[in-house]
C-alpha cells in the first residue's frame, strides 16, 4: 500500500429509518476509534429514510466535525446501493463497512484492520459466532443462506451476512454492487483476488435495542435468486456462451437422439406421426437452437459489458458531500502526511 491514503481508513455505514440509533452509533464509533493510530473518516449514507434519520445525521455531523460526511440518497435504493455510494465516496486505502443498527461493534474495526495489514489480506470478514438474534426469523435463514453460498461459490466462510467487514479499497472498488449483492462480496472479490487473501475474524454481536429489523425469513428467497446470479457471474461472466452452449448441447443431443430413433422406426414401417415422442424431439431441437442463439447474444453483451463502465445504482441528493479535499476531513493522527 504505497499510495498516500494507504494508511487512512474510511468507515462506511448505511442507514435506513434508524433515527434512534444515530446518536449512539456515532458516539460508539468515536469512542472505539478515539485512540486509534490511523487517520479515519466516517461516511454515513441515508438510504431515503422517512423517520428523521437524515436530520439526526446532519446534527451529528455538525457536532463531531468535518471527518463525518453524510450522503443523502434521493429515495430508498436498498442497502447494497447505499453501501456502493459510501464506497465511491471513501478516500482511505482501507474501507470498513458497519451496519447502522448497533448490533455490530465498532471496537472490532482496529483489530480487523490490523489483521488485514499484518497478514497482507484483501478482506477480513466478521463472524458473529455468538449471534444475538431470533432463532427462526434470523439465525436459521442465515445459516441456510451461508451454506448455500459457500457451496455454490467455493468461498468457505461461516457468516456471509455479517455487515462488519474490512476491505483493501483498491480491490473493493474494482467491483460494482447491485441488488442484494453485499451479502456475496467475499465470493465476488474471490474473482479478483486469491481466496487465501480472504479471512474471517470473530466479532462481537449485540442484540438490537432500537428500531425494527429490516431482515426476515422472506429475504432468503431474494438471496437464492441473487445466488444464481453470482454463480453465473463467477463462473461464466467472461464466457456466457459456454453456459448456454452446454444447455444447447444437452437439448440438441436429446432431440437428435429422439428424432434419430423415430427415423429408424419410420424406415421399419411404423407410424410415428401420432407419437408424443415426436413432439418432444422437435421441441428439444428447437430449444437447443434457442439456447445456442442466446449464448451467441450473451457473448456479444458480455463484450459490451466489459468495454463500458456501468452506471451508478443510486442517486445522491447532495453530491457535493461525496467530495472532500485530500488533506481535509480526517480524524486521528496524520503522521507523515
Amino acid at each position: 500500500m504505497k499510495d498516500k491514503a494507504a494508511h487512512h481508513a474510511s468507515i462506511v455505514i448505511p442507514m435506513f429509518n434508524e433515527v434512534d440509533n444515530v446518536a449512539p452509533m456515532l458516539a460508539r464509533v468515536h469512542e472505539a476509534l478515539e485512540n486509534w493510530d490511523w487517520p479515519w473518516e466516517l461516511i454515513v449514507v441515508d438510504d431515503g429514510s422517512e423517520d428523521g434519520t437524515v436530520d439526526a445525521l446532519r446534527d451529528a455531523a455538525r457536532r463531531f466535525g468535518a471527518h463525518v460526511r453524510v450522503l443523502e440518497l434521493q429515495r430508498n435504493f436498498g442497502q447494497t446501493a447505499a453501501m456502493q455510494a459510501g464506497i465511491d465516496a471513501a478516500r482511505g486505502g482501507v474501507i470498513a463497512t458497519l451496519d447502522g443498527d448497533l448490533q455490530n461493534d465498532p471496537a472490532d474495526i482496529p483489530h480487523m484492520v490490523r489483521r488485514l495489514v499484518d497478514e497482507d489480506l484483501d478482506l477480513v470478514s466478521g463472524w458473529r459466532k455468538n449471534r444475538k438474534d431470533k432463532l427462526w426469523s434470523r439465525k436459521i435463514p442465515s445459516r441456510i443462506a451461508n451454506r448455500l453460498i459457500a457451496r455454490a461459490t467455493g468461498v468457505m466462510l461461516h457468516d456471509y451476512g455479517c455487515f462488519l467487514k474490512v476491505y483493501r479499497a483498491r480491490v473493493l472498488k474494482s467491483a460494482r454492487l447491485y441488488g442484494e449483492m453485499h451479502r456475496f462480496i467475499p465470493a465476488w472479490l474471490a474473482t479478483r483476488t486469491k481466496p487465501s487473501r480472504i479471512k474471517e475474524h470473530v466479532v462481537i454481536h449485540h442484540p438490537r435495542r432500537h428500531g425494527k429489523s429490516k431482515y426476515g425469513i422472506t429475504r432468503t428467497f431474494g438471496v437464492l435468486l441473487d445466488l444464481i446470479t453470482v454463480f453465473f457471474f463467477m463462473r461464466y461472466a467472461a464466457r456466457p456462451g459456454h453456459f448456454f452452449g452446454r444447455i444447447a448441447l444437452f437439448f440438441g443431443a436429446a432431440g437428435g437422439g429422439i428424432l434419430g430413433w423415430l427415423f429408424i422406426l419410420k424406415l421399419l414401417g411404423e407410424d410415428i406421426g401420432a407419437r408424443p415422442l415426436l413432439l418432444a424431439g422437435v421441441l428439444s431441437v428447437v430449444m437447443s437452437v434457442q439456447f445456442l442463439t442466446t449464448g451467441i447474444l450473451s457473448e456479444l453483451l458480455a463484450r459490451t459489458y466489459f468495454q463500458t463502465r456501468a452506471g451508478a445504482s443510486y442517486a445522491l441528493r447532495n453530491p457535493e458531500a461525496r467530495e472532500a479535499g485530500e488533506g481535509e476531513g480526517w480524524a486521528g493522527p496524520r503522521r507523515g502526511h
